[in-house]
């Protein structure tokens, strides 16, 4: 009986071409392959070709039909779409086989080996049979390209590209056996390396590599990401618990031997080599659950004794150390929470200790009290910058401590009043921004005045730095003493971008009085030349708005009869421009110049108003009582024993009687043998009860402006709300008002009885502490 040929040609022009019939020769061409020897490229297109070959050869049965197996009852059939599909599981076995047969000869020459040989010996063969299983893929990419992506896509278990065959092939065949021993020679030359050795890391890279290597998905062969499952098992886990063990071990051991100081040194360096071990040689997914590992450790378990020491830093003043210390504890979450309480504590105390310094100087001492609280916070707002990085949460520390001490420390206590640091804080600007042979250059100052924004940024009571810088900038538009137009702008600009436009809207108002007083006085001017009959002094008028100006009206005073002529000039003058406005005179604001003629020398005397009708006296007679200087001058009695007590201390008057307890019979003289080194002098200085009068008054109008304030912010709030609980009324005041001052609970209370009296609010029946609003 004739034997069918093993090729034959079926009807359509198609061979069929048995597996047995190329395996010999491709087998052979395998196993060349897979001994790293060099290959020709004919050589590997022959292999390519029996493969090909076979793949798209067809089965016959009868005239060319696809023979279709048998299936038990019930099973489904796959059904064929092309004869090539079908080629290829016989190959796929042979394959397969090949590539176990392989590895476990392989596996008997290194089952036995330790350390540093298993590692040479397994990265060495996964080398080279990784290379040899990509040459093995690609003489077998018609088999990957079709029969095998075939069965995957109808869902056949098992099948894979030869590549991903080969690799998996090795992990059950040799990595199976060998892989503790291999993870474990891994882990000894890692510790050797933190010990200070240096060691072969190429061997770890390759054991790392193949671990990631096979982390196939075995689920979706084709899937592009792989899974990294193998690597994470077998030599992820250990090497952090592994890890673990060494720096519990070697923390402990370091922090009984020396400094804090330096073992953060020590922690920062071993972060960093964990940081460079995994860019070297390890798989990027390890970076962040090692630096997790290595913090937990060398950082989180530390933390009380960081705790202690960061108090120490802060105390010397190491900002290395604690910029350091920074860093470490910044790694771990919610970590920051006790160092910013520390330093907030710290800042607070440094702060009230440095103003305590001063002592009861300072109360009367603006420029030494605010010099020491910027002393303060320049240091720390350094530190924060440099140590901790300006992070938002130090930042927010520093501005606590900050707002803390400068609302409330030892002057204010000696004071009795939250409002001194807001009133010493005015007072400085306005040495600041008066002529003063001490004053500063204009970039100098300009950076003063931002140094005095930082402190303003703290104080509360922002309404008394208002009240009293007002009063302040009156006095030295009136007088002509600021140093610098365009400083005096500046700071306006500074506080309407801090606290907006209202709060400065007073201030600039001044400023246009000041300008439009120029413009009139020129007026006045060209009135009197243009008249034929100039006056015989030099006049000089300011008219200011009265809403604006922060002035008291003037006590009773008759003018010299040597000023009348001119007052009554410069009123009929103003009456016929502006018809129906009424001058109100600021007598105790008004100053001129004397020129002496009784004196040997002739002096030009620079005095207030008061004393200039004083001294106008003498020129009918040479002594007076306290009583008739009163009655001439109408000033009022306090008032007017100040200004002789002025006169006196200059040695422009002389007295037999105590000048500190003048009588109304007391007898003043004009003293004719008054000398002084200067020709022009200034007596218009200050009267101390005026000041304190005036500081006083100040206060009083604070604490009834803020009244009507309160009683504002809560008709607005009520208007809008219509009713309102008692503690969600005094919620909302103090979120409105805040910005300006902080408002007392009592206060806000009694201002809500005010408008229920007013009728603006009514309490509603039968509702415990609600309110509603009357339209």
């Amino acid at each position: 009986m004739a034997m069918p040929s093993r090729t034959s040609q079926n009807p359509h022009g198609l061979r069929q071409i048995g597996l047995d019939q190329i395996w010999d020769d491709l087998k052979s061409g395998i196993k060349h392959v897979y001994k790293r020897q060099s290959m020709a490229r004919t050589r590997y297109m022959e292999l390519y070709t029996h493969v090909y070959n076979y793949c798209t050869s067809v089965n016959q049965s009868g005239q060319g039909a696809q023979q279709i197996p048998r299936m038990p009852p019930g099973k489904k059939t796959k059904q064929p779409t092309g004869g090539a599909q079908f080629v290829g599981l016989e190959l796929y076995k042979r394959l397969k086989d090949f590539l176990k047969s392989y590895l476990v000869n392989l596996l008997q020459d290194g089952q036995d080996l330790l350390d540093e040989q298993v590692l040479t010996f397994y990265t060495k063969q996964w080398e080279d049979y990784q290379f040899s299983s990509k040459v093995l893929n690609g003489v077998c990419a018609y088999l990957n390209r079709h029969w095998v992506r075939r069965e995957c896509d109808e869902g056949s278990k098992g099948i894979y590209e030869i590549y991903s065959l080969a690799l998996i092939t090795w992990r059950d065949c040799l990595f199976k056996h060998l892989h503790k021993q291999v993870t474990n020679a891994v882990l000894k030359l890692i510790e050797r390396e933190r010990n200070g050795e240096s060691i072969n890391t190429r061997l770890v890279k390759g054991v790392i590599n193949c671990y990631v290597e096979l982390g196939l998905n075995e689920e979706d062969p084709t899937a592009k990401s792989p899974s990294y499952e193998v690597y994470k098992v077998h030599f992820e886990s250990p090497f952090l618990e592994d890890t673990e063990r060494f720096y519990n071990r070697e923390s402990s051991e370091f922090l009984r031997q020396n400094p804090v100081t330096e073992y953060m040194k020590k922690a920062e360096a071993r972060l960093m080599e964990e940081h460079r071990r995994v860019q070297l040689y390890l798989h990027d997914s390890t970076q962040d659950v090692l630096a997790k590992q290595c913090e937990k450790v060398l950082i989180e378990k530390n933390l009380e004794i960081f705790h202690c020491e960061f108090q120490n830093l802060l105390d010397n003043d190491k900002n290395d150390d604690l910029g350091r210390m920074f860093q470490l504890v910044s790694r771990i979450q919610d970590g920051l929470g006790e160092l910013k309480r520390l330093l907030e504590a710290h800042i607070h105390s440094q702060g009230e200790a440095a103003v305590e310094k001063c002592g009861e100087s300072a109360l009367n001492d603006p420029k030494l009290y605010v010099q020491t609280i910027l002393d303060v916070h320049k240091k720390y707002h350094a530190m924060v910058i440099t140590a901790f990085s300006n992070d938002a949460g130090f930042v927010a520390a520093l501005d606590k401590a900050c707002g803390r001490f400068i609302n409330s420390n030892f002057v204010t206590k000696l004071a009795n009043a939250s409002s001194k640091s807001p009133e010493l804080l005015a007072r400085y600007c306005d040495l600041l921004l008066k002529k003063s042979s001490k004053n500063p250059e204009e970039a100098e100052l300009e950076d003063t005045l931002n140094q005095v924004m930082i402190v303003f940024k703290y104080i509360e009571d922002k309404d008394v730095f208002q009240k009293f810088y007002s009063k302040m900038l009156a006095k030295r538009l009136v007088q002509h003493m600021s140093a610098s137009d365009d400083a005096e702008a500046s700071m306006i600009s500074k506080l309407k971008q801090a606290c907006g436009f209202e709060y400065t809207s007073k201030l600039q108002r001044m400023f246009q009085d000041i300008s439009v007083s120029k413009e009139l006085n020129d007026q006045f001017k060209v009135h009197l030349a243009t008249s034929g009959d100039p006056l015989d002094i030099d006049f000089g008028i300011q008219v200011l708005s009265s809403g604006s100006w922060p002035f008291q009206p003037s006590c009773s005073f008759v003018l010299p009869q040597e000023l009348e002529r001119s007052f009554q000039r410069f009123t009929a003058f103003y009456s016929n421009m502006h018809s129906g406005r009424k001058l109100n005179w600021l007598y105790n604001m008004s100053k001129g110049e004397l020129v002496t003629n009784c004196f040997k020398n002739r002096y030009t005397l620079q005095a207030s108003t008061f004393q200039m009708a004083v001294l106008l006296q003498y020129n009918t007679g040479e002594t007076f009582t306290v009583q008739q200087l009163q009655e001439s001058t109408r000033v009022k009695q306090d008032i007017l024993v100040q200004v002789l007590q002025i006169l006196l201390k200059s040695k422009l008057l002389v007295t037999e009687d105590d000048e500190n307890d003048l009588q109304q019979d007391s007898l003043l003289s004009l003293f004719s043998g008054y000398k002084n080194k200067k020709l022009r002098v200034n007596i218009n200085v200050p009267m101390k009860t005026e000041v304190k009068v005036e500081q006083e008054a100040t206060h009083k109008h604070i604490e009834e402006d803020r009244k009507l304030l309160i009683q504002a912010a809560i008709v607005r709030i009520m208007k809008i709300r219509k009713a309102l609980k008692h503690q969600q009324l005094l919620a909302e005041v103090l979120n409105q008002l805040s910005a300006r001052f902080k408002p007392r609970v009592p206060v806000i209370k009694k201002c809500i009885d005010i408008l229920i009296e007013k009728e603006y609010l009514e309490r509603v029946e039968g509702q415990k502490d609600m309110y509603s609003y009357l339209a």
